[in-house]
This record gives structure tokens, sequence and C-alpha cells, in this order.
């Protein structure tokens, strides 16, 4: 039982964890919240689509389901589309004895009982794109972007993998995701069991400024490297220089930016995927980032 993350919260749960994040238009405030309670939470519900190029009907729904119809599509990519936030109708009713043993984190679940409790206002609801005829695969990096996802969410909440059910397990009504959950579960107590890799937020465009000095801007540098992407005769170092610059434009055009959207500059959609390491603790203010002990301000 617990209150709902905020948006960007769960945003930077997610981006923590390693989850390659899409957002669509206004999702932090796209919800069903007007028609029922959002809150408090007690797991993550996952589901399958049953078709394709699912994004717009997650985020629109349809006339008789309005959208969102969760707050996160999962694409055969391993990209989570964040398309709303809050109460979304992905759930629809349920059983008791299954909420309750989620709340309990036991296991194994009861089967299903009658649908008797709002489903919609109790779990994160996630819809994975997959036709769901036993048919379709579930591509690798799709599944690890369930696992991560559902990680992140039980980790923010100091839950266990028990926390994460089908929609199949819900409901008798319902026979989604075609997947074993048992195995899903097995994948993210693991995930559990180890610290995630925190990754540093962007700090916004105009922090890249020539000049500056920060022990981020080395490990951009090096995350460049790494990538490929390094264009620098000597270093990186922890001044924002034209290599810095040169060397994520290569990074941006390997990405597809072409003209000014690849002028070296980061942005928050690069910035994410590069994925730079948290390697001088969360706790550092900017003040701490730009102007290290030590240092001349």
């Amino acid at each position: 039982m617990a209150t709902p993350l905020t948006a960007d919260a769960l945003a930077r749960a997610l981006r923590d964890e390693g989850v390659d994040l899409s957002e669509s238009g206004n999702w932090r405030t796209h919800n069903r919240n007007s028609r029922g309670a959002w809150g408090p939470v007690h797991g993550v519900m996952l589901h399958h689509t049953a078709g394709t190029d699912s994004l717009r009907l997650c985020r629109e729904g349809t006339a008789d389901l309005p959208g969102p119809l969760c707050i996160g599509l999962i694409t055969k990519d391993g990209t989570v589309h964040l398309v709303g936030y809050g109460r979304t109708n992905h759930a629809g009713s349920g059983s008791t004895a299954v909420l309750e043993a989620v709340r309990a984190e036991q296991a194994p679940l009861p089967a299903p009982g009658p649908d008797a409790v709002d489903g919609n206002a109790r779990f994160y609801g996630f819809e994975i794109e997959n036709l769901g005829n036993g048919r379709d695969p579930y591509p690798a990096a799709q599944l690890s972007a369930v696992e991560r996802l559902s990680a992140a969410i039980c980790r923010a909440h100091d839950w266990s993998a028990s926390s994460v059910i089908a929609h199949k397990e819900w409901t008798r009504r319902k026979i989604d995701p075609s997947f074993s959950m048992s195995g899903m579960r097995q994948r993210v107590a693991a995930r559990l069991g180890s610290r995630p890799v925190s990754y540093e937020p962007f700090p916004g465009a105009a922090f890249f400024a020539l000049g500056r000095r920060s022990p981020l801007i080395t490990a951009v540098g090096e995350r460049l490297v790494a990538e490929g992407c390094g264009r620098y005769s000597t270093g990186p170092g922890p001044v924002w220089t034209q290599a810095d610059v040169l060397s994520y434009a290569a990074w941006q055009r390997g990405l597809g930016y072409v003209g000014k959207d690849a002028d070296g500059t980061p942005g928050r959609t690069s910035w994410d995927k590069l994925r730079v390491p948290r390697t001088w603790g969360a706790g550092r203010t900017r003040e701490a980032l730009e102007h290290p002990k030590g240092a001349r301000r």
C-alpha cells in the first residue's frame, strides 16, 4: 500500500533502472482521475495489446473505453512510451482475494475470484505490444524493458517482485500477457537483488557552455569514447571544449539526427540514450558539480 509516485519521480526511477523512455505529449496530466480514485497503489499490472502499432490506441482509447489505457506502452524495440499518468483504463474490476495477496506480497497468488474491486485505482498499468496469439514473439529487448520497469517501480516503493502481476491473474475474463509470469517475477526478483546503475539526469543544454568545468563533463566524454564517438586528441577531461562538441555531434549523428539537431549541444533525448553513470554521488548539488572542492569560482 503506497501513495503513487509523482510523474517526475516515476520517470526518474525508470531512467535510473536503464529503461529507454519516450514521452508522449502531456502524459504527466493525461489520466482518468476525474472518474475515480488513483491510489493507494499496491503493484504493477502487465498486459498485452493484442495488436500492433498500438501507441495511438493506448493514448486515446476508443469510444467505449476512453484513454489513456495504460501508463506506458512497451514496444518490440524495448522502448517504454509514456502515454498517461494516474488512473488509466487498464485493469477493470478484479478479485478481492488477489488484491489482498498482492498487498501482503504473498506467493503464489490465489486463483482470481469474482470481479469485485476497482483495479484501475490500485495498480500501475503497462501494455506490452504483442498479438497475444502464442506465435508472436517477445524480443529480448522488450522483455528486458518489462523487467526493468517492473523492478524500478518495486524498488521505488520497497516492494518485492510479488507485487508484479498479470491481467490474467487479476480476473477470469483475461488471458494477458501471453508469457510466463513466474518467469518474469523471477527476473524482477533477481534485478531487485542488485543495485541498479544510476544515471545522471539531463542538466539542460545551457550547462554545456565552452569552458564549463565539471566532473560531469569528464563522465560524458568517457561515455562518448565508449560509444565510439570520441573525437579527442587528448582526454576527455573536465572542461567542455570543441572536442567535446565534435564528439557529441558524432553521437547525435549516430542516433540519426542531422543539421541543427546534430550540432554537438546535448538535448534530453540524446542525453538519456547516452546513459552517463552518476559516479560522483546522487547527493551532490549542481553547485558542487560546477565548482568542485578546491576549484576556482
